[in-house]
């Protein structure tokens, strides 16, 4: 039966090996479930509510997207979006998080209108290939800065904005460790590798009393304190139409690059550089905003992370409907979930990273009119922090440069009126 309703003989996997991808996903992005409430709760929601709208959010959003769309994309509260709506609009803003939610729902219906309609299909097809893989190996840097980030490897400094962070740290040294690990595994072809890399340092971790281990089983917070709180009539106010703006543009163009990042590792793209079934994976995207909303969480996206399960061997829904069975456990299971430390997922995350990383030898290297574009977008994402704002860098320069050099007409028409918008939020959105 799954076999059957997954294809999955003719994705070339097995149950086996996509329940494998699937804890490896889920394992990699855990940390969600626990960063997220931290920073909801700075803008005044209970922790607990929104540590439970987060577990549902990524499951009902990962389940829609396994089910419906048959891929092997996760999805969750996005990092960078919440960060917006608690510092941006809340603390920022003065707006109480019942207005901020009800701006998440407005702009998660907005989106599922463009996603039912051909418009957002339209744009993701149109991006040209040199973006699209300089959009890949981008995420890939990001994901590389986030992982060395996470193992204490890279660490803040005021003269130099990044510095080198404590090598005699034994927090650095397993994750170090992890990532040979893994890549020694890889190399062996063992199959779950990433998997026996990231328990494997947190069993080392929590037995030297690095990490502990919080126990087993709890029962889940109360959700009622943020569930369905949300303020949709005062979302509505002509004041909060930049709001709503910045989370639909930003969701949509964060979305768009996982999708493609992680459909290229997978293989998944046709021949023609496309992503088959789009329009479900997308309006699987935004209807989890939607959800995610009134559940009490800020914007739900897919996660790059998933790109872990990937490399796993994910390639069917059926990794993605793992991943939503675990996030439901995780409401029960949360001590356990706490016990994975961040230095153990971060081998894996930087494995990934150096995969990713590959497709920047797919970009056309002869013609500086696509290969500029596509090596500004790719320093952007990690250097801002941001996925959006590297495809508005990269989308920007590709318009303008093949304008000034006179072969403006070779830009698709979605290309322009893109970069044109992307001018419009620097300029009025910053």
């Amino acid at each position: 039966m799954l076999n059957e309703f997954f294809k999955l003989e003719q994705h070339g996997t097995t149950v086996r090996r996509e329940v494998t991808a699937g804890v490896t996903t889920f394992l990699t992005m855990a940390y969600i479930v626990f960063v997220n409430p931290a920073i909801l709760s700075e803008a005044g929601m209970d922790s607990g509510g929104v540590f439970v709208a987060t577990c549902l959010a990524a499951a009902v959003g990962t389940a829609i997207m396994g089910l419906w769309a048959n891929y092997p994309i996760a999805m969750a509260p996005g990092m960078g979006l919440n960060a917006f709506f608690t510092y941006g609009v809340v603390l920022g803003m003065g707006y109480p998080w019942q207005v901020a939610l009800g701006a998440v729902f407005v702009s998660g219906v907005l989106f599922v209108g463009i996603s039912v309609l051909p418009v957002r299909e339209w744009i993701v097809n149109s991006i040209p290939k040199s973006l699209k893989m300089g959009t890949v190996a981008g995420i890939g840097l990001l994901l590389g800065i986030i992982a060395m980030q996470n193992a204490g490897l890279v660490v803040d400094n005021s003269a130099t904005l990044v510095g080198l962070g404590d090598m005699g740290q034994p927090s650095v040294l397993l994750a170090a460790l992890g990532f040979a690990g893994i890549v020694a595994l890889d190399r062996l072809r063992v199959t779950g590798a990433i998997v026996i890399g990231i328990l494997g340092v947190t069993v080392i971790g929590a037995a030297l009393g690095i990490s502990e281990f919080n126990g087993i089983v709890a029962l889940p917070p109360d959700p009622g304190t943020v569930m369905f709180r949300l303020d949709i009539g005062a979302a509505l106010d002509l004041a909060l139409v930049g709001v709503i703006f910045a989370f639909l543009f930003t969701d949509l163009f964060d979305t768009s690059g996982t999708l493609i990042a992680v459909a290229h590792r997978a293989g998944l793209l046709d021949e023609n550089g496309q992503l088959p079934r789009l329009r479900r994976a997308l309006v699987a995207d935004s209807l989890a905003t939607v959800f995610g909303a009134a559940a009490g969480t800020s914007s739900v996206t897919c996660y790059i992370e998933s790109a872990a399960g990937v490399r796993a061997g994910g390639r069917t829904g059926l990794t993605a409907v793992v991943v939503a069975g675990l996030f439901l456990a995780a409401l029960l299971l949360s001590p356990l979930a706490a016990t994975v430390p961040a230095y153990a997922t971060a081998p894996a995350l930087l494995f990934v990273a150096c995969l990713m990383m590959s497709s920047i030898t797919e970009i056309d290297w002869e013609d500086v009119t696509e290969y500029v574009p596509a090596a500004a977008l790719v320093m952007t994402m990690p250097f801002t922090f941001s996925i959006a704002n590297g495809l508005a860098v990269g989308f920007i320069s590709y318009a303008a440069i093949k304008l000034l050099s006179g072969r403006f007409a070779t830009v698709n028409p979605a290309v322009g009126v893109l970069a044109a918008l992307f001018v419009c939020k620097f300029a009025w959105l910053g």
